[in-house]
């Protein structure tokens, strides 16, 4: 499977549209708030695309606060979960991160939701606290999650592990990123 990642754009608002209540319950965000995000100049959004059926099949985004990048939201469509789109959307995430001079990286997850925090622990990122009753639809807590300094040499080769075993794992040469966002760690 071809996935692309891409800035979201405004036309991919129907899709998003689409996966946001499935992925997040009746607590979703609405297409403004999408829209606003999409105006928000320290918010930084993107879209997975799959190359052959042209279908959006997941989303990202982060907001830049000084030198942290919260991630907003990550959702995979259902039919393309547990093919390493989520993966490769937080792959992407931490580079832009480091493109857009982040150093480290921060999120709430949901305390019931184990399949996220896996993928987040395996990236580096570690539980520093709960936000009692954060989530609305439930009041379920959250962990906040964060990394150690992203631009380290020591997380950067983590990173480059973790790329690497994802390609063996999909026998790709490599995690594919639009060429004009790929980013070079400092």
């Amino acid at each position: 499977m071809e996935i692309l990642i891409r800035r979201m754009i405004h036309a991919d608002l129907d899709e998003v549209m689409e996966i946001d209540p499935v992925a997040f319950g009746s607590h979703h965000w609405s297409r403004q708030s999408f829209t606003n995000e999409l105006n928000n100049s320290g918010g930084v959004y993107f879209s997975a695309i799959d190359s052959v059926n042209r279908q959006l099949c997941g989303y990202t985004g982060f907001w830049l606060i000084g030198e942290e990048a919260h991630i907003t939201t990550l959702a995979v469509h259902p039919d393309y979960r547990r093919r390493s789109v989520g993966e490769r959307l937080l792959i992407h995430d931490i580079h832009m991160a480091v493109k857009v001079g982040a150093r480290w990286m921060t999120l709430e997850v949901r305390v019931s939701n184990d399949a996220a925090q896996q993928l987040y622990y395996k990236y580096g990122f570690k539980s520093l606290g709960t936000r009692r009753k954060y989530y609305q639809d439930n009041n379920e807590d959250a962990l906040v999650l964060w990394t150690e300094n992203i631009l380290d040499p020591v997380f950067q080769e983590l990173l480059k592990q973790k790329i690497e075993e994802l390609a063996v794992r999909e026998n790709s040469a490599s995690v594919q990123v639009a060429e004009e966002e790929r980013a070079t760690p400092q």
